[in-house]
């Protein structure tokens, strides 16, 4: 069973013929829900029911829901987590309830997304904010210690993982020192090796994790040439080489700006530059039907090891979740995080 090597972004909440026929022809190994596509929990089931349909496979359905500004789900249908950010300070008061926090946090998050379909979440973020930095990362990022960075999203990986969803951590090899939104321009990172050493250890200490997203951004003292997610010298040699990483490599959206400006071409040629650079699968998340069919242009058959590391991520999406009280849950998690952002 051929499957494509793509991510599909989905902002319909009810899909349309020309879409079904689509999917049905591409077969892509996952999608994505945005917004626009989640609207009540009855809907959202159904939708991630007709896409595996649609797909032919029982595709992982992925969503980014970090909690703070970044989050899908929204309220009154969903409740709200925190960002990122309150974790690393309920550590920085107590270290022990910071890790617990994050960690149930992240396996409420699970229980909510299993409860609906959705079993992947793009999270946790793993980059390390500095000063003079685009506020793109900002409160998304644990801490601004690397360290403490490993310690939170190990736990809030973790917790997904009870809850039976896949994580991803992003944005490898780091994109906290970027000083432009990639989602709008290409940034340029020009700190020296030892500055960017410091960046790469959250994801060093998760190398072992099952997913993870690149960088639309030029690290200038290792590829001035090319951003990380269409460099083969950034991702043979930092990602897969120093930071240790042997999962499943996603670029990020192959429709953001950075893309546009860094290469001649369109999607397809986007698309194929990543793969060829290293990336497992990439993204497109327009939810347009005619972006999708000129990614698909140039994306290519899952196969080899890309297809054993996606098999692997799929391991983690499918598998039974623990017992788990989540009324006891949310009571307790309320209790941590009172004072940082859960309500």
């Amino acid at each position: 069973m051929a499957l494509l090597s793509c991510s599909l972004g989905i902002r319909q909440p009810i899909l349309d013929g020309d879409m079904r026929s689509f999917l049905r022809d591409a077969r892509p190994w996952s999608f994505i829900l945005f917004r626009e596509a989640c609207v009540t929990r009855d809907q959202v089931r159904q939708l991630c029911a007709e896409l595996r349909q649609a797909a032919g496979h029982d595709a992982i359905v992925w969503i980014d829901q970090e909690g703070g500004r970044v989050a899908r789900l929204k309220p009154p249908e969903w409740p709200v987590w925190p960002a990122s950010a309150g974790y690393g300070a309920a550590y920085a008061n107590d270290k022990a309830l910071g890790v617990e926090a994050a960690r149930l946090g992240h396996r409420l998050i699970a229980h909510e997304l299993r409860a609906i379909g959705v079993d992947g979440d793009f999270t946790p973020v793993c980059d390390t904010p500095v000063d003079g930095a685009d506020n793109i990362i900002g409160d998304r990022a644990f801490s601004r210690t690397p360290r403490e960075i490993a310690v939170l999203a190990r736990a809030a990986l973790e917790g997904l993982h009870e809850g039976g969803v896949s994580g991803c951590i992003k944005h490898m090899p780091g994109h906290g020192r970027a000083e432009a939104d990639s989602h709008l321009a290409l940034p340029r990172v020009s700190a020296d090796k030892a500055a960017l050493a410091d960046d790469i250890f959250p994801f060093a200490a998760l190398a072992d994790a099952e997913a993870a997203m690149t960088a639309h951004i030029v690290y200038e003292a290792w590829d001035p040439d090319r951003p990380a997610t269409c460099s083969p010298l950034v991702i043979d040699e930092i990602i897969r080489g120093r930071i240790g990483f042997q999962g499943c490599l996603m670029s990020d959206d192959l429709d953001m700006k950075a893309l546009q400006y860094a290469l001649n071409g369109g999607l397809k040629e986007r698309a194929e530059a990543a793969l060829r650079a290293g990336c497992d699968v990439v993204l497109q998340c327009s939810g347009v039907l005619r972006d999708m069919e000129a990614a698909a242009e140039g994306c290519s058959e899952l196969q080899g090891l890309s297809l054993v590391r996606a098999r692997a991520v799929e391991r983690f999406a499918k598998q039974k979740p623990a017992d788990f009280d989540a009324e006891a849950g949310w009571a307790r998690f309320r209790e941590l995080m009172a004072d940082y952002g859960a309500r």
